[in-house]
């Protein structure tokens, strides 16, 4: 039996033409079936390049967005140090003015201080001068009372001038 089927002919064995029956029926079939499914295959390729060129369009958005923000971060940053370095300036200014109004001040109450003191040395001397008058004044009146004479007058003298703490007491 095997020499039989090696001597037949292709076309003359059953299962050749059921072979080429399911070839022209995978062809025929084929033709309709494999439109929709290449239909398919390019839809699904396009829908993962549409995918593809959304993903990089979106990676040059955030690059931008990061690139943006980044250099606002560093715009911020000067902000900032221009901002202290204005602050330390101004804080300075002001300590400077604020030292040198005090300055002023103290050196008007010294002022003020020193007027007054000049004042009242004043007010001394002139309380000192008029004490001193009216004690020269009595000594007078007193030596043009009594006379004049040498005994006398070193004992006014010693008087007059053991009277002058008292006269300064009360003048003062």
């Amino acid at each position: 039996m095997e020499y039989q089927a090696l001597s037949f002919t292709p076309w003359e064995h059953g299962s050749f033409w059921v072979f080429v029956a399911v070839v022209i029926f995978a062809l025929l079939a084929g033709r309709k079936i494999a439109a929709p499914i290449a239909a398919m295959l390019d839809a699904r390729a396009q829908s993962v390049r549409d995918a593809l060129e959304e993903a990089a369009r979106l990676k040059e958005e955030a690059q931008a967005l990061l690139a943006d923000a980044k250099a606002r971060q560093a715009q911020a940053t000067e902000d900032a140090k221009q901002i202290l370095a204005s602050a330390h300036a101004e804080a300075a200014r002001m300590s400077a003015e604020l030292a040198e109004e005090a300055q002023a001040t103290a050196a008007r109450r010294e002022r003020l201080a020193m007027e007054r003191i000049a004042a009242a040395e004043a007010a001394a001397v002139k309380d000192v001068r008029a004490a001193a008058i009216d004690i020269a004044t009595a000594a007078s009146a007193q030596i043009l009372r009594d006379g004049f004479g040498a005994p006398t007058d070193a004992a006014r003298i010693d008087q007059a001038i053991a009277s002058i703490p008292t006269a300064l007491r009360r003048a003062g």
